[in-house]
């Protein structure tokens, strides 16, 4: 059973949640929002959502909820005690988890969701704020088909890539994957850079040709730039590790081997102590790599 979508709630309003939300009801889908500060839903407010007052009064006011949070720990903490989540999920809402967390944690909660006669989702995004913006952003999503072919076009809203991966916690798995991935590409990235400017190659002018090589993804095609101008943060050192050491502590579990991942995660404890920390992590590392190197910063 599924409730008629004639609400749509969002609990956790960072640059990134905010951004989705903002296209959810720009696609037309009345909102309720939450988010511990009150002032980072002023804009979302001012566009006609109406604020939820408690995680538990915003779902219990949501058909589909969406929530996008730090960490496992914020996730669980959002949706536990009296005024939490799963104590306003009525029958037939879906609740769909945009948050990177443990898939562990994120199958366990999908079962806590199920007792209450509502639905779970985990549905990671792949994407930074700017591609957000361009109408880029991809979606996974696990659990239940019926839930899925249900909230299908309200996911749409968020961008045009929307994959059902498959049973609940696939589609964590497989972001924890796609991260692991990203993360050790661009710290490769900024280890070659590193590597060819302490040969006395001018850094713009290796960043140019990267970005016209095969090497330019996605990832590498729009961070690459912050080595020349950096202006921007797509995800700091300390939230990115994170991301590290959800595989991490996969590999260990399932008894996977994943070196690469720790070499990077090695190199991102490093970049957190350098002076520039708070930029994106890529800005980060190669200033450690820089340090190392001899290279003046």
């Amino acid at each position: 059973m599924f409730n008629q979508i004639e609400q749509v709630g969002f609990v956790g309003l960072g640059a990134m949640g905010a951004g989705i939300a903002q296209r959810v009801t720009d696609a037309g889908h009345p909102l309720v929002v939450w988010n511990r500060t009150r002032s980072k839903a002023e804009g979302l407010l001012d566009a006609g959502a109406t604020w939820g007052g408690t995680p538990r009064e915003t779902a219990a006011r949501s058909d589909v909820l969406f929530t996008m949070l730090t960490n496992t720990a914020a996730v669980e903490a959002t949706a536990d005690g009296a005024d939490g989540v799963l104590a306003g999920l009525r029958p037939g809402t879906v609740w769909c988890d945009l948050s990177t967390i443990s898939p562990e944690a994120s199958i366990a909660l999908s079962a806590r969701v199920a007792e209450t006669g509502a639905h779970f989702l985990d549905t990671p995004v792949s994407g930074s704020p700017a591609t957000l913006a361009a109408g880029q952003m991809s979606v996974m999503v696990g659990g239940e088909r019926a839930a899925f072919d249900h909230v299908e076009t309200v996911l749409h809203a968020i961008g045009p890539k929307v994959t059902y991966i498959g049973p609940a916690g696939h589609a964590i798995l497989s972001k924890v994957a796609i991260n692991l991935a990203l993360v050790v590409s661009v710290t490769a990235f900024a280890e070659a850079v590193t590597l060819v400017e302490k040969a006395g190659v001018n850094r713009a002018a290796v960043v140019d040709a990267a970005l016209k090589s095969v090497i330019a993804s996605p990832v590498i095609g729009y961070r690459a730039p912050l080595l020349v101008d950096d202006t921007d943060v797509f995800a700091d050192v300390e939230l990115q590790q994170k991301d590290l050491v959800l595989a991490q502590e996969l590999g260990r579990r399932l008894g996977a081997a994943v070196p690469t991942c720790s070499a990077a995660s090695e190199m991102l404890s490093a970049a957190r102590s350098s002076d520039l920390s708070d930029r994106d992590f890529l800005v980060s590392v190669a200033d450690t790599y820089r340090r190392m190197a001899g290279i003046p910063t």
